[in-house]
Formats: C-alpha cells, sequence, structure tokens
C-alpha cells in the first residue's frame, strides 16, 4: 500500500521541479535551433521597389543584422527608436524583414517614424519568417560573413541587449567598426 502512494507523490515532486526550473528561465531567450548554423537562403523584393529583389547571397561577405518586424506589431514600436539610434552608430548593415504586411502600411510607417535599415524586404505571406522559425515579431538575428546566424533576439531590441549581446558577438565576427 505504502508503494502506491510513493510513485505518484515522487512524480509530483519531479513535475514540481522542473515546473520551478521552468520558472527560472528568460521566454525571450528561447534557443533557436538556427544559432551555429546557415541562415535560410531567401530572396524578396524590396520595399522601396519591388522590381528589385535582397537575397541571402547578396549578403556574403559581411556581418548583418536582419530584423523581422511589421507595422501592426506594438513591440516593433517599442523597439524602434532604440533602431534608430543604433543605425547611427553604423555598426552594420541593418536589413528590415516587413512580415506579413501590407506594403502601403510598412513605407507610411517608415515614413513617420524614421528608418532605421539600409534596406528593406518584404515577406507578405511569412515564409522567410516561417524558415527562420520565427515565433512573432519583433526578433532580430545577427549573421556573420559566411551567411551563419550567430544570435537570435526575440521581443523588441534594448539598448542593453545591443551593448551585452550583439556588440560582443559583432566583435567576434570582425564586423564592428
Amino acid at each position: 500500500m505504502k508503494a502506491k502512494f510513493l510513485i505518484p507523490l515522487g512524480i509530483f515532486i519531479v513535475l514540481v521541479g522542473f515546473l520551478g526550473y521552468g520558472l527560472t528561465l528568460n521566454p525571450r531567450e528561447i534557443p533557436s535551433p538556427l544559432v551555429g548554423k546557415p541562415a535560410p537562403a531567401f530572396s524578396a523584393p524590396r520595399l522601396d521597389d519591388p522590381a528589385r529583389s535582397l537575397a541571402l547571397a547578396d549578403m556574403r561577405g559581411k556581418v548583418w543584422l536582419l530584423n523581422v518586424w511589421a507595422s501592426w506589431c506594438t513591440g516593433c514600436a517599442e523597439e524602434h527608436d532604440t533602431l534608430m539610434q543604433f543605425s547611427r552608430r553604423r555598426a552594420l548593415p541593418i536589413i528590415g524583414l516587413d512580415y506579413k504586411d501590407a506594403p502601403a502600411d510598412a513605407e507610411k510607417w517608415l515614413r513617420q517614424r524614421g528608418n532605421p535599415y539600409d534596406l528593406t524586404i518584404v515577406d507578405p505571406k511569412g515564409q522567410i519568417g516561417l524558415d527562420y522559425g520565427v515565433y512573432g515579431v519583433p526578433e532580430t538575428f545577427l549573421i556573420d560573413a559566411q551567411g551563419v546566424v550567430l544570435h537570435k533576439h526575440i521581443g523588441p531590441l534594448t539598448p542593453q541587449a545591443i551593448e551585452s549581446k550583439i556588440m560582443p558577438l559583432l566583435a567576434q565576427a570582425g564586423g564592428a567598426k
């Protein structure tokens, strides 16, 4: 009779242990299976000139940031001033990926708020975002000169995230100016 009682108690204790550990984790640091692997290839039309496109291969030889955003995204509005300030440093190219958005809305949003991007490409159906494992916007990827994903940041970028994560990795990758 005692053994029947101890088994559920043991299972309960293990589950409480897992729950307790899970509560200590930062939800913004969901590990990405892409980190350390080649970035998924893409080719997408540019927001400013849909007749022209940008492909992953066009960024070879450069360390760069891919920022996934949308005009309808409140977190994107929250991070926008940080991106504007960071872009003024000219530390690396910042490519915007306008995710599941109407191009006219994205253009209007950038005109009103300022444009931190060297270039913006559009992903109206979210296929590029899906290939990159985007959970929701905003998300940001640091990609090295060989096209390998060095870091994935989930949620709005902050000055602290830029200084503590992006800049050290950028320096290691040889991309800091």
